[in-house]
């Protein structure tokens, strides 16, 4: 089973409902950006798992019966990182990845302060 959009008000809610290697992946995933964004509040945007920070939407997670996905909120970013992102499945607001290739702490700590310094720029 996998998380159905509309239906969750919390993170631990969605991820209640994914498949637990997926559920594994995307609480390390929630870690990371916890960590890189401390003053970041999570919430449920677009239907997914997302951190906000001062009012504004950071990034997002989520869960597919086919694989697991972090939202950058931004294409500019998912371009500007496309070398790193070469091994993932990439469109202009997402990077696919499966729970046994998960996006690497350090590739998450990049995009998480790209995201938030973009932000602050607006």
């Amino acid at each position: 089973m996998w998380a159905m959009a509309g239906k969750y008000r919390t993170i631990d809610e969605y991820l209640a409902g994914v498949r637990d290697d997926q559920r594994a992946v995307l609480e390390q995933l929630r870690e990371a950006i916890g960590h890189m964004a401390p003053g970041a509040e999570e919430c449920i945007s677009y239907q997914l798992p997302a951190f906000r920070l001062d009012g504004k939407v950071l990034v997002g997670f989520g869960a597919t019966a086919h694989h697991c996905a972090f939202y950058p909120m931004s294409s500019s970013l998912v371009e500007a990182f496309k070398d790193e992102l070469q091994d993932y499945e990439t469109s202009k607001g997402a990077i696919r990845f499966q729970p046994e290739n998960p996006l690497p702490a350090d590739l998450v700590r990049k995009l998480v302060l790209a995201r938030i310094a973009e932000n602050a720029a607006r």
